[in-house]
């Protein structure tokens, strides 16, 4: 069958390839922030991301379980790698642009289409559910959502132009 990926599921293909990130085992945030000159600080407040004289910096929670890190982290690379500007300057509306975004990248970076590509999926049941939740280190509702994105993005994308009208 036709494969059909969107903008965001090829970009995070070609990054994690370029850093040699092929498989599930190699999803590890501090190896990802290594390969890319970004220090990791944990800290008692809410996840971010800043640059300091033209360096990038993730802090992350540290109250957070593993899972939530690597889910945070994966946001704040968002910031890292797509966004420009500091928030607090920016409108309202623009900051929720930004946030959607990460929000969205955060799912395909924790768990890429072409990774999950490779598992055969096709339903969404709790077992389901749970081993992808333990292949990418995911929390269960996180997996749950991006588990349905993944099927109904590409049970259904591929066929929507055939459909007569």
């Amino acid at each position: 069958m036709l494969k059909y990926y969107s903008h965001l599921e090829d970009y995070i293909k070609d990054f994690y390839t370029r850093i040699g990130i092929t498989t599930p085992p190699l999803l590890d945030f501090r190896k990802i922030a290594e390969k890319l000159g970004i220090k990791v600080f944990y800290w008692p407040d809410t996840s971010q991301a800043l640059f300091a004289e033209n360096k990038p910096f993730i802090l992350l929670n540290e109250s957070c379980n593993q899972q939530q890190q690597w889910q945070e982290f994966c946001h704040e690379l968002a910031h890292v790698l797509l966004h420009t500007g500091d928030q607090f300057y920016m409108s309202p509306l623009f900051r929720e642009y930004q946030e959607h975004k990460a929000n969205n990248f955060m799912y395909h970076a924790c768990m890429p289409t072409f990774m999950l590509d490779e598992l055969g999926l096709n339903d969404c049941t709790p077992s389901t559910i749970m081993q992808l939740q333990k292949v990418f280190s995911v929390e269960y509702e996180f997996a749950q959502k991006r588990l349905t994105q993944y099927i109904n993005n590409h049970r259904f994308v591929p066929y929507w132009n055939s459909v007569k009208r």
